[in-house]
């Protein structure tokens, strides 16, 4: 796994995971950005990791992150909607 990413000019979060065989793949999210709260569009994992829980700790880095940063996320994705469903833990950084 490799550290999170903001990659501003592209308005997208991404984290590097290794898949079954070594190989570095990507989960990412797409977002859009309204003062300080980050509004998730998409969330999506290399196929490779599928079924590796990849994309759930892409979102709870990502939930770290919005934390630290004193950011809030708001959700439009229908996985990232669930996560921070599931993860009430998190409810100080939904938006």
């Amino acid at each position: 796994m490799t550290d999170l990413r903001d990659v501003v000019a592209e308005q997208r979060f991404e984290q590097g995971f290794a898949d079954a065989d070594g190989q570095m793949r990507t989960v990412f999210a797409d977002y859009a950005v309204q003062g300080n709260t980050r509004v998730i569009l998409h969330v999506e994992a290399d196929p490779a990791l599928r079924g590796t829980g990849a994309a759930g700790n892409f979102m709870q880095a990502l939930a770290e992150h919005a934390r630290a940063e004193g950011l809030k996320l708001a959700p439009r994705c229908s996985y990232a909607v669930a996560w921070l469903k599931r993860h009430a833990e998190y409810d100080d950084i939904a938006a």
